[in-house]
């Protein structure tokens, strides 16, 4: 038990200790860690000598500290949770408690890479139903999508903190038609944040990820269907999908959702060598998706197709390197991530309290949490990543 006092239910108790970044009114940014309903300054305890000297915890980014690779992970968590629960540590740590409601949190590490994944086989067995051909001999999945991960690269710099704007995209919606995006949707996801780099032309096995990949956020990739279908051919999303992709201001460690895995059906067909894994296991995170205060969805993530250590494979696979501050998002979780799944393409709509809903309309909110139970009954969470619709801006 920590001596911070933690409230029943909330996503921070001393089993998680999530990382983020916060400033104060007039301060720069700086890293610290949630703990019930506070945020412990880093950068203030190893000022004050309540932990060892260090250079990760001053700047307003994690990616010094996520470079630093497990044995500096481990460790650094082991010494906040004897900080944290040694009643004779008190006097050192409360100078540095500050009460969250007082700050304002930041994206947490500098992306270097976006990779937008496809790993939940209900989804994509949705979307084929939907869109591909139907061929009564085979299911409606691509025939590579149970032979490897598939995904496309992102753009980096549309990745941001939840509660950023979420202003309605523009671009072509058919052949010499621009406008305002007609079939908004959400994307309710997580995220593997990379923290050691690889070493070009070496490519990293699946036994490599907790070597390399730090921990996991929750992601939000907003959509636009019908900006993604018209641009989709030859190459494939683009723009409908890269326009914004928003993140949790906390990212959560590995180690604390260790505890969680859950042993997933073998692959079928089993995947090529690269992709193999000793026990391929998912980890027990049960996701809330609401829409303008209603819940409409908990998908459960454990049951995704592919895993984490199989995304950083593939990610590798050609030995071009996965870079520090690499973010792997797992797309939609389920078949209750997106709007698309709900409605299947818009044809059953949501009925909420407010009307119904098929899209996305300008001013909804959309806010996704998680929650992973604990080993003592307690619960993990991941805090939130939420935004609101705006209208689009005018050229």
């Amino acid at each position: 038990m920590s001596w911070v006092p933690v409230p029943e239910g909330s996503d921070f108790p001393i089993q998680n200790l999530p990382f983020g970044v916060f400033s104060r009114r007039g301060e720069l940014p700086r890293v610290g860690v949630a703990i019930g309903e506070h945020v412990l300054d880093l950068h203030l305890l190893t000022t004050n000598g309540a932990l060892p000297p260090a250079y990760w915890f001053a700047s307003g980014t994690l990616n010094s500290f996520l470079q630093a690779g497990p044995r500096v992970w481990h460790s650094v968590r082991g010494d906040l949770t004897r900080l944290l629960t040694e009643e004779r540590e008190r006097a050192k740590v409360l100078p540095a408690l500050v009460p969250l409601k007082e700050v304002r949190l930041h994206l947490p590490f500098n992306v270097a890479d976006l990779l937008l994944f496809q790993t939940s086989l209900e989804h994509a067995t949705n979307v084929g139903r939907m869109f591909l051909p139907p061929e009564p001999e085979r299911e409606p999945l691509p025939r590579i999508w149970r032979h490897m991960p598939v995904g496309q690269y992102g753009r980096a710099s549309a990745v941001a903190v939840s509660g950023t704007p979420v202003v309605r995209p523009s671009g072509q919606l058919r052949g010499g038609e621009v406008g305002p995006t007609e079939r908004l949707d959400l994307s309710a996801e997580l995220g593997y944040v990379v923290g050691v780099p690889s070493s070009p032309p070496y490519p990293l096995g699946t036994s490599a990820f907790p070597d390399h990949v730090f921990g996991m956020v929750l992601v939000n990739a907003w959509r636009a269907w019908d900006l993604m279908a018209w641009e989709a051919r030859p190459m494939g999303p683009f723009l409908g999908q890269a326009f914004l992709v928003s993140v949790s201001p906390w990212v959560v460690p590995l180690s604390a959702l260790n505890h969680a895995r859950i042993k997933q059906p073998a692959q079928d067909p089993p995947p090529p060598g690269y992709l193999l894994e000793q026990d391929v296991t998912g980890i027990g995170v049960t996701l809330d998706v609401s829409l303008n205060g209603t819940t409409v969805s908990r998908p459960e993530f454990a049951g995704q197709y592919w895993t984490g250590p199989q995304l950083l494979a593939q990610s590798s696979v050609t030995g071009s390197p996965v870079r520090t501050g690499d973010l792997l998002a797992t797309g939609p979780v389920g078949d209750g991530g997106t709007l698309l799944d709900l409605t299947w393409n818009g044809r059953d709509p949501l009925k909420l309290s407010g009307g119904e809903r098929t899209f996305l309309e300008d001013g909804d909110t959309v806010r996704i949490t998680a929650n992973v139970p604990a080993t003592d009954g307690a619960r993990l969470g991941f805090g939130e990543v939420a935004g609101t619709v705006y209208a689009a801006v005018e050229s």
